[in-house]
């Protein structure tokens, strides 16, 4: 039997193999030219081991393994949503150019961005904590208690959803400004699939890089 890293890929499992490494570029992971070349490399790929080099440095690693001599899509393969660190948001990659030295004051200010990033999902997912216990309460007080004035637990609502942003020191201005942010990385992230699925277009299975 043939070892794992000399089993020849199918074209289903090179265009798999295409489409997860374009998930880590439209997740800001690879940059313009490292997701152009890695996609050559894969589109070109004849066997299982020639995978590896492309994916050696990404989260999930290698998006084919083997059982039984069998090639699969393996388990632990980043694909789809991929989880974003700080370090890899689409924004930040864009906002700073890949060549040349980064200044403190361009570090500086990317740490401020992720902070306000940081605070605005804490804020987000703390709204929808309260939303939800507010609406639960209300149930509870209407139905099993029985409460004419259950509705009074709305109107306490501004001030309960108040009370993470000023233990988080978030501002009208920050919420903007991370709204706007929110909808530059939904771009970004936008700008990034299309561009990995035209290149998987023009790629195609990769028959047309091979002999």
């Amino acid at each position: 039997m043939a070892e794992p890293d000399d089993l020849l890929l199918s074209d289903a499992e090179r265009l798999h193999a295409l489409t997860v490494l374009g998930d880590h570029y439209a997740a800001g992971r690879l940059d313009d030219p490292q997701f152009h070349s890695r996609s050559g490399d894969v589109a070109a790929a004849r066997t299982l081991g020639q995978l590896r080099d492309s994916f050696a440095d990404l989260p999930g690693g290698m998006p084919l393994t083997t059982v039984d001599g069998l090639i699969v899509r393996s388990a632990t393969a980043a694909g789809g949503e991929v989880a974003l660190s700080s370090s890899s948001s689409p924004s930040s990659s864009l906002a700073t150019p890949v060549t040349g030295a980064r200044t403190p004051a361009t570090r500086d200010a990317d740490a401020d961005l992720e902070d306000l990033r940081r605070r605005g999902k804490l804020v987000e997912s703390l709204d929808g904590v309260v939303i939800g216990l507010t609406l639960i309460t209300f149930l509870v007080l209407q139905i099993v208690v029985d409460w004419q004035y259950a509705w009074m637990v709305w109107p306490s609502l501004v001030l309960t959803l108040g009370i993470p942003r000023l233990a988080l020191r978030f501002t009208d201005s920050d919420e903007k400004t991370y709204e706007k942010l929110k909808k530059a990385d939904e771009k970004a992230r936008e700008e990034r699939l299309r561009a990995a699925t035209e290149r998987i277009r023009e790629l195609g299975d990769g028959r047309e890089k091979r002999d």
